[in-house]
């Protein structure tokens, strides 16, 4: 009833870029749980570190078009207070859930940092803003390559100037010897290479995917030959285990905004601990292809050998 399709892509999303963001619940006309995903710089809290829900939290719901509060919210147990620009009190909405209606979903929690990681570190950053300085110095590089610089050699100091930008762009220039005799020599200096901007580019490029677990074909350097499905697969071994971890710290910061929704919707303040059973399913980090489930079924097969009915329809 919340559009599934965007709420827990925007919630991951959210919390991948600022390490946390918030699920705010709140009623809709019908009596319904409405839930709304709030970023990390618009919502805080103190967070319970052995239930991952929040003891009080703070959230601006609305802003202005000067990007100033409009509408703001402080939740508690059992009460949510609405403080709208301009009014002299605040809106009490009460409610029978034993937790605020405020549900953090983080993304790799710790000791020091209750709240999270951001994906985007901060050696992400300096590798990308060195990536940018190359870049840069390339396309003024690359200006010298399209156009080596060239220099004349022995003219007259009494004639006129050289025109430049004539000399530059024309394709046909005129010299004339000397009373002596002598003529002026032509020459260009070496074109610049852009082979070190596009290695450096590429080292860059190297180290920003070790940071974040992907790989250069990620990044838009194509290798020579096309991997297969398995060496891709073990290319991104680093990217699988991240997702194999998120998914855990996401499932718990769901589960937790599921468990109060539910509270707000029975008006009911249930135990925490009735739904400790409860995990979350996800969709595979990698789509099986073929070769993949061949073998699935290869060793389904070879078990239920060894111990007949081990593997049934039920266990599936």
């Amino acid at each position: 009833m919340n559009n599934p399709d965007t709420f827990f892509d925007s919630a991951v999303l959210s919390a991948l870029i600022s390490s946390c963001c918030f699920v705010y619940i709140s009623v809709d006309k019908t009596g319904f749980p409405k839930l709304q995903v709030i970023d990390g710089a618009n919502a805080t809290g103190i967070i319970d570190d052995s239930t991952g829900l929040l003891v009080e939290g703070y959230a601006v719901l609305e802003r202005d078009k000067n990007k100033n509060p409009k509408t703001e919210a402080y939740f508690t147990k059992g009460d949510t207070w609405i403080y709208r620009k301009g009014d002299e009190t605040p809106e009490r909405i009460k409610n029978n859930v034993p937790h605020p209606l405020l549900v953090p979903i983080v993304f790799r929690p710790d000791a020091v940092r209750p709240f999270g990681h951001s994906r985007i570190s901060r050696a992400c950053m300096d590798i990308v803003n060195s990536a940018m300085r190359t870049v840069k110095r390339s396309e003024i590089a690359a200006e010298f390559y399209s156009f080596p610089q060239k220099y004349v050699v022995g003219t007259d100091p009494d004639l006129e100037p050289i025109n430049k930008w004539k000399a530059t762009m024309s394709s046909l220039l005129e010299f004339t010897k000397d009373e002596g005799g002598d003529k002026p020599q032509l020459g260009q200096f070496a074109q610049q290479s852009m082979s070190p901007h596009n290695d450096q580019l590429k080292m860059f490029a190297g180290l920003f995917a070790g940071e974040t677990g992907l790989t250069l074909d990620d990044l838009g350097f194509v290798t020579d030959n096309p991997s297969s499905a398995e060496a891709i697969k073990a290319s991104h071994e680093n990217l699988r285990l991240i997702a194999r971890k998120a998914q855990r710290t996401f499932g718990t910061g769901f589960l937790n905004a599921g468990y109060i929704a539910a509270c707000l919707r029975d008006n009911y303040p249930y135990e925490r601990r009735q739904f400790y059973l409860t995990k979350p399913k996800w969709e595979p980090v990698f789509e099986p292809d073929a070769a993949a489930l061949s073998s699935y079924g290869d060793g389904a097969i070879k078990i239920n050998q060894a111990i007949p009915g081990y593997i049934t329809q039920d266990k599936m």
